[in-house]
């Protein structure tokens, strides 16, 4: 169940507003936005925050869990991250560098020694990986039977992966090296690689290197489980998928390109950095690294880039995520040390809604 859209905003796609709602005593313009988003979205839930380069300013939640249900969003719920993982990945490779276990430039028979390498990938490098231009698309690989079959797989998760980069890498190209191709399997050869060189499954890698440092403890994988939202499929109205349903997500092996979940607040602590270079996780070399895009093109590694954009006024990140159950977008503002974020969990209505939430709440007015 890949979404094969790219998700993720233009500097002209950002032109999104939202109609005005009456006012409700004691309620902030944000919660005034979030309220009159919502009303006319037909979402289960949308939710809401503002990140700066202290932390969180502010975060709210409106809606139910479950469409049909009674039980309420929280602000303290868990949110499928989507798309917006990858830039987690990337980053978690550039701490990888820093640490001198990796290296930038590094290429896939670098990175694949013992694997058979079809001779034209020979000078493809990681970086090509996470800005979509290695000529790598996902319908050469993730074919219906094998993301079905990923979803009973009982190998772990760094042979699924490493399997997948064999298949991958053993026939040249069925993209255009070079020219941008959004596809997840970029990022799921990241993961396999970023596997070899900890020599820990991705998810692990995640927690122990990325998760916990920043103190992001709510961070999992997958659908939340428990008493939290559920992601919808859309059947004539939003229709809730239990996590232990088939189709509640991607199969697993697609971790590194988008299976991460957190609170809003969690989230933000990893936002931070992207407003404060680096913020003493990564050196704010490494940071410009990973959101400098190729010359002549606007995807960084795990960002979609505008180096001048009226809506931040200076440079801007954005980037969006969607297993086609949930939507988030995020929009960074690193010149005014302003972030902001929407999500929902529902992707048919909640994907327009969370855009013009997350361009309402980034504009400078607010």
């Amino acid at each position: 169940m890949i979404d094969r859209r790219r998700l993720m905003l233009s500097a002209a796609a950002l032109t999104a507003s939202a109609a005005a709602e009456p006012a409700l005593a004691m309620r902030s313009p944000r919660d005034e936005m979030l309220a009159s988003v919502f009303e006319g979205s037909g979402a289960p839930a949308l939710a809401g925050a503002v990140i700066g380069r202290e932390g969180l300013v502010w975060t709210a939640a409106t809606g139910v869990r479950a469409a049909g249900g009674e039980d309420a969003v929280t602000d303290q719920d868990l949110w499928h991250l989507g798309s917006n993982t990858k830039a987690m990945t990337a980053m978690l490779y550039g701490k990888l560098v820093e640490e001198g276990l990796a290296r930038w430039g590094a290429t896939l028979p670098a990175l694949f020694p013992d694997l058979e390498i079809d001779a034209a990938w020979a000078e493809t490098t990681i970086e090509d990986l996470m800005t979509h231009r290695a000529g790598l698309l996902d319908e050469a690989v993730l074919d219906l039977p094998t993301r079905s079959g990923g979803f009973s797989d009982p190998r772990p998760m760094e042979d699924q992966r490493t399997d997948l980069a064999r298949r991958a890498l053993s026939a040249a190209p069925t993209g255009e090296p070079g020219v941008f191709a959004y596809g997840n399997l970029n990022y799921i050869l990241v993961g396999a690689a970023i596997e070899r060189i900890t020599r820990n499954p991705w998810e692990e890698a995640m927690r122990a290197r990325l998760f916990n440092p920043l103190g992001i403890s709510s961070g999992g994988f997958g659908p939340p489980t428990g008493d939290q939202p559920r992601g919808h499929m859309n059947m004539g109205g939003p229709v809730p998928v239990q996590p232990d349903q088939p189709g509640s997500d991607n199969p697993p092996f697609l971790g590194p390109a988008g299976t991460a979940h957190m609170t809003l607040a969690d989230y933000g602590r990893f936002l931070v950095l992207f407003l404060t270079d680096g913020g003493g996780f990564v050196t704010p070399g490494t940071l410009t690294r990973l959101t400098t895009p190729p010359e002549g093109a606007e995807y960084a590694l795990g960002w979609a880039v505008a180096a001048n954009s009226p809506l931040t006024g200076g440079p801007m990140l954005a980037h969006e995520g969607s297993n086609t159950l949930w939507h988030v977008t995020t929009i960074v503002a690193p010149a005014r040390g302003l972030a902001a974020v929407a999500a929902s969990n529902d992707h048919g209505r909640g994907g327009p809604a969370t855009q013009g939430l997350a361009l309402r709440l980034i504009r400078p007015e607010t």
